[in-house]
């Protein structure tokens, strides 16, 4: 009587793109959400802030920060803005000090803080390979302008793995310093992509090109990418951590070959 075979095992298509995430991108902040949570999740590419659950600012050094927002192209006074973040405290951040002088109106002051939260958080939630740790309790000195679901930023950080994997799929561009390349015959560059190519100089990354146009980051990957597929920039793989050499080790005194070779030794001057 013969046996049936086990199934075979599942295999992912490697050349199918990057699996669509069917659950949360971190549980951590999911489960922080459903316990209405007020803190910071500290990951290792940034910053979430929550408020009773809801997401109010998130920061990440590789994400231009709403001053370079504000203040690059003139939306906001630089001395209006140092102003609000020397005087902003747990009681009246820094947004309601803007918006209660009048220096801004909410609308321009919303849409520049949802695009800065949405960069920082999308380098927030990238895979890690270091566990986040929540402070509760931990407030930002901006303060809390329009919350955001937990939900909302997850599926705009999937949505925007998706859009840069099918522009490009390696992601080394989005980190490592830029170089340009030889182009082969294409379409040429937006106004926008040759802005961005000027900048590129083997040293700037895309988050350093990104503030130096006081740009938003999303936007300015999205730029790279496109490059990057047609051929016009490249990324230069950042050098290898050196490591140290390792310490030589000495044998022990006690050490039992050492002192059977004394004793040879012995025995040979003593013939």
């Amino acid at each position: 009587m013969g046996t049936t075979p086990p199934p075979r095992l599942p295999v992912r298509d490697r050349t199918a793109g990057p699996p669509h995430a069917g659950g949360a991108v971190s549980p951590m902040l999911t489960r922080l959400a459903a316990e209405r949570a007020t803190g910071v999740l500290e990951r290792e590419r940034g910053a979430i802030y929550l408020a009773e659950g809801r997401v109010v600012h998130a920061e990440s050094p590789f994400a231009p920060g709403l001053d370079v927002l504000l203040l690059t192209h003139g939306t906001l006074e630089p001395r209006v803005w140092w102003e609000a973040v020397e005087r902003a405290g747990e009681e009246h951040g820094a947004a309601r000090l803007l918006l209660d002088a009048d220096r801004i109106g909410r609308s321009a002051l919303e849409l520049c803080h949802l695009g800065a939260l949405y960069d920082a958080a999308y380098f927030a939630l990238a895979p890690s390979s270091s566990p986040g740790r929540f402070r509760y309790g931990a407030g930002h000195w901006f303060g809390a302008l329009r919350p955001v679901p937990v939900d909302a930023v997850e599926r705009e950080t999937l949505r925007r793995r998706e859009l840069l994997h099918r522009l490009w799929p390696d992601p080394l561009p989005d980190s490592a310093p830029l170089l340009r390349a030889e182009p082969a015959v294409g379409p040429l560059p937006s106004a926008r992509q040759r802005a961005v190519l000027a900048l590129v100089d083997g040293v700037r990354t895309a988050s350093d090109i990104a503030r130096e146009l006081g740009r938003r980051a999303f936007p300015t990957l999205v730029d790279v990418r496109r490059l990057a597929a047609a051929g016009l920039v490249t990324a230069r793989f950042p050098p290898p951590v050196p490591q140290p050499a390792p310490a030589l080790s000495l044998p022990r005194v006690d050490d039992p070959d050492i002192t059977l070779l004394k004793r040879l030794r012995d025995a040979l001057e003593a013939l």
